[in-house]
């Protein structure tokens, strides 16, 4: 393809250090990657699907292998359309019916989550089945169990619940283990592709047909937003939650034969969603060497509506006036075609080991 012309680039590019040294000796080619994670952060999920579609459409595809994708609330429902047949039209739809949904104000938990099972079914379309026959992808979705008052789904206990998670969050990372336990619901084709989880209890899970649906619906069941799932097949009752609560940007110890490719939104891996405003808590550089992380430049956020990816918050700007947040919505998809193009263009060029920094927060 012939270079891209523009004022600024699209991408950032920041690599653990063993990612960075492979790919200024021998470059970068799609049989270098085993691995690939989705973060939790909701609708900006869709703002990277131009980089999706470059990668599931057109660069893994050239060297066919199986991989390991393990994503968190929208991360795992990307991956999901990912798994599909055609994974190109799967992403595109989700897209679309992302951008379609519509909320009155005051809509309730239950009619949220109601709508997002709509989503989801018309989403796989009756090709459940198809997503653990896929050769190329094994899919891996991160959930957490809650413990205490986030069991519940009135608003006051959850408030409570959330207040003290915050509170504990402040006290050390760790203590979140009072509140939540991890699952991880992987293709039972594979291992899920990480080394030892000792942070917190972590238990894994068979994904299988039966429980497919329920595990990518608690994966992005958001406390105060949806309700919690209740039972997941095959691993029984509980209070089930988005898995971005734990784990937000999926900051693991990754394990595999390859280097890890990471398609994310921001170029700073944040550990938990009640991190997000402490800019001390960024990801271990120790378990994160392997990684090769692609996130929108300031500059072409910037040149975004808004100057940003759309996100939840857009519900709300935009109250009254779905039509103008659909079309903000699809400009964005629209212009993440760029995202795809950089990169299949750096890689193609042997360019990319130029343009890479350091993770953030990397030692």
């Amino acid at each position: 393809m012939g270079a891209i012309h523009i004022k600024y680039p699209a991408l950032t590019l920041r690599a653990g250090k063993r990612a960075a040294a492979h790919i200024r000796q021998q470059g970068l080619q799609p049989a270098d990657i085993a691995t690939l994670p989705g973060a939790a952060g909701g609708p900006k999920g869709i703002g990277l699907q131009g980089l999706d579609l470059a990668l599931f459409g057109d660069w893994l595809p050239r060297a066919p292998r199986q991989r390991s994708l393990i994503g968190a609330s929208i991360g795992s429902w990307r991956f999901a359309s990912a798994c599909l047949p055609d994974p190109v039209a799967g992403i595109r739809r989700l897209g679309e019916l992302y951008t379609s949904q519509r909320y009155a104000k005051g809509v309730s938990m239950k009619e949220v989550s109601q709508s997002c099972r709509q989503l989801l079914h018309d989403l796989l379309q009756g090709e459940d089945s198809a997503i653990f026959a896929n050769p190329l992808y094994h899919l891996n979705i991160v959930v957490v169990k809650s413990h205490g008052l986030l069991v519940h789904d009135r608003r006051g206990a959850l408030g409570l619940g959330l207040s003290a998670v915050i509170g504990n969050n402040l006290l050390g990372r760790q203590r979140l283990a009072r509140h939540f336990e991890r699952l991880i619901i992987h293709d039972a084709r594979s291992q899920p592709p990480l080394g030892k989880l000792d942070d917190f209890r972590s238990h894994f899970h068979p994904l299988q047909p039966a429980n497919l649906r329920q595990s990518l619906m608690a994966s992005a069941s958001i406390p105060l937003v949806m309700e919690a799932v209740r039972e997941i097949p095959g691993i029984g009752h509980g209070s089930f939650r988005d898995g971005g609560l734990l784990d937000y940007h999926l900051d693991l110890p990754y394990a595999g034969d390859g280097l890890v490719l990471y398609p994310h939104f921001t170029d700073r891996i944040i550990p938990g969603w009640f991190d997000k405003s402490l800019p001390w808590r960024n990801g271990d550089a120790t378990r994160l060497q392997d990684v090769l992380l692609l996130a929108p430049s300031a500059g072409y956020l910037a040149n975004l509506p808004h100057g940003k990816l759309p996100d939840r918050r857009d519900f709300s700007r935009y109250m009254g006036d779905d039509e103008g947040r659909e079309r903000y919505w699809r400009k964005a998809m629209a212009e993440s075609a760029r995202l795809g193009d950089e990169f299949l263009e750096l890689s193609e060029s042997g360019r990319l080991a130029e343009r890479l920094q350091p993770l953030r927060g990397a030692a």
